[in-house]
């Protein structure tokens, strides 16, 4: 029996081993937050990495590295409750039905791609920081606003924002990226065919790596049986389009609610196509999906239809 027992303790303790690391693992990638840069607007145009020197955080902190648009003044501008213009950003939003869904449109004209930026939780790149998509918007000074691609969830993919390099590190040789260029226009590519320095060398200022693309030239780019595995079937939804270079559209879907089935990959692609976009891209979904207008969220967030609240994301997309 003696002989027997030893094995049999080793065995046991072999096994809460392994259950204390899965878990510190669970929570070391799903829970502690991992700080790798936090942003100051000086670092603008500059790059950096995950294994850079923590960056100084600036008095406007949740900017994400923005231009000086975050400090826009927007004292001569004119607001309703749904349209905003200041001569340099005119903003209209709509509410339309489609596939039984309640969908929320921003049509979007600036001046100068400036004015479309990007911003971290917390004003900090890295893992599981997050905040919600209206406390980002409210510390960037955001007049619009739809949450982004979550990069903070994942380990690889392109993170480009406002100039600045955070990550070259590619999520596969299929992974469609949005691309916004210093020009105003979008381009939709695949990692495995340009890396990010290059990327950022031919004047891209933002780099969003969720997907699919949507619409490319002008036709849509999905199929109707295709869907990624982070959202199947009709869900909430955020896209972002370009119908010119510094005309866009951000477009964000209810969904998982008895008023709102939500939107399937192909029916947002429809939907993004018929606003006129040459090009759209999908962003973060279900839970995640938010838009924010002048400080109120005008859609109906949620991740079980059971409960309307914001979910926590790591980015925001912005006009401000």
């Amino acid at each position: 029996m003696r002989f027997f027992k030893k094995p049999y303790a080793f065995g046991i303790l072999y096994t809460i081993l392994l259950i204390l690391f899965t878990g510190w693992v669970a929570l070391d990638t799903f829970v502690i937050p991992h700080t790798y840069a936090v942003v100051d607007q000086s670092t603008t145009g500059e790059n950096t990495s995950e294994t850079a020197q923590t960056l100084s955080l600036s008095q406007s902190a949740g900017s994400g590295g923005s231009t000086d648009s975050a400090a826009l003044d927007t004292s001569d501008a004119v607001v309703t409750e749904n349209t905003y213009d200041d001569g340099n950003i005119s903003i209209t939003i709509t509410e339309t039905r489609e596939y039984d869904t309640t969908i929320y449109v921003a049509d979007i004209r600036v001046s100068s791609v400036e004015y479309l930026s990007t911003a971290f939780a917390q004003g900090t790149y890295g893992r599981n920081i997050t905040e919600t998509t209206s406390r980002i918007a409210d510390q960037a000074n955001a007049i619009l606003a739809i949450n982004g691609d979550f990069y903070g969830a994942q380990k690889q993919g392109y993170v480009i924002r406002n100039g600045v390099l955070y990550r070259s590190a590619s999520a596969g040789s299929d992974q469609e990226d949005l691309v916004i260029y210093s020009d105003g226009s979008f381009d939709i590519i695949n990692e495995g065919d340009v890396s990010a320095e290059e990327l950022l060398d031919a004047g891209a200022v933002q780099v969003l790596s969720f997907g699919p693309g949507l619409v490319e030239d002008g036709e849509i780019s999905v199929t109707q049986n295709e869907e990624v595995d982070r959202a199947k079937t009709s869900n909430p939804r955020t896209a972002i389009g370009m119908i010119d270079p510094l005309h866009y559209v951000m477009v964000v879907s209810d969904g998982r609610t008895s008023e709102s089935e939500g939107l399937t990959l192909y029916e947002l692609a429809e939907f993004m196509e018929s606003l006129g976009v040459t090009t759209a891209y999908n962003l973060d979904g279900g839970g995640s999906s938010t838009m924010v207008f002048n400080g109120e969220v005008l859609n109906n967030p949620t991740t079980d239809g059971r409960k309307i609240s914001e979910r926590s994301v790591s980015d925001i997309v912005y006009i401000g």
